[in-house]
Formats: structure tokens, C-alpha cells, sequence
């Protein structure tokens, strides 16, 4: 079974690419992920079928093996540079969390903003 790594895949359009041990570039598709799973990170290991489709090969049946590398220790921002960047997400969550006492969620581009700072966050507390 072939298998490769996500080169990126974009929830909201629904695909992304894998670059495969071979060299090729397969198109993956969300359809193509086990039912219910979160999508793949860049970097994620996984394993694949291959059918043609209009474009090119595309990933079937695809199975994540592993988890995209978090960052190292080595890699962290240093502390004096993620306090500033935490006092900047603590304003954005209480901006955030206004729009929700108002009774609805913030819009979608917000939405997808506030939660990659999250992640990008929780990545250099979690190293």
C-alpha cells in the first residue's frame, strides 16, 4: 500500500495534496478520509490507495500511521515573545467572547483566525 505524508489539506474547500514516498503528488480528497476523523495536519504520515481520477492519481481509503511532528522544545518561541503573543489571544477571546454574550458565534473568517492562534498557541505550550 502506498503512503506518504499530507503536503496540506484545506477543511473548508474539502481536499488537500499528499506527497507520497515516491515522489508523486496525489489529490486527497475529504471523502477519501475514514468517516468522522479530523482532518490531516501538514506533515501527518499515512497510507493510501491510488485510483485515476480526472486530474491525476487521487488517495482512496486513506489511514493516518501518524500524527504530524508537533514542534521541538528546541523550536519554541522564547518566553518573552509568547507572553506578548498570549496578552494579544487573551484580547481576542474576550472579543470573542462579547460576540458570544450577544447570543451568536463570530463570523466564520474570525471563527477560522481565532482557531489557528489557538493551535498555533497550544503547539509552543504543549513542546
Amino acid at each position: 500500500m502506498p503512503s506518504g505524508r499530507v503536503k496540506w489539506f484545506d477543511t473548508e474547500k474539502g481536499f488537500g495534496f499528499i506527497a507520497s514516498d515516491e515522489g508523486d503528488e496525489v489529490f486527497l480528497h475529504a471523502s477519501a478520509l475514514p468517516e468522522g476523523s479530523a482532518p490531516p495536519n501538514p506533515g501527518a504520515k499515512v497510507e493510501f490507495s491510488v485510483a485515476d481520477g480526472r486530474r491525476g492519481p487521487s488517495a482512496m481509503a486513506v489511514t493516518l500511521t501518524e500524527p504530524a511532528p508537533s514542534i521541538t522544545k528546541s523550536q519554541r518561541k522564547p518566553a518573552d515573545d509568547m507572553t506578548m503573543i498570549v496578552e494579544d489571544l487573551i484580547k481576542m477571546l474576550d472579543g470573542v467572547s462579547n460576540v458570544l454574550r450577544k447570543g451568536r458565534y463570530p463570523e466564520a473568517a474570525k471563527g477560522s483566525q481565532v482557531a489557528a492562534v489557538l493551535r498555533a498557541v497550544a503547539e509552543q505550550l504543549d513542546a
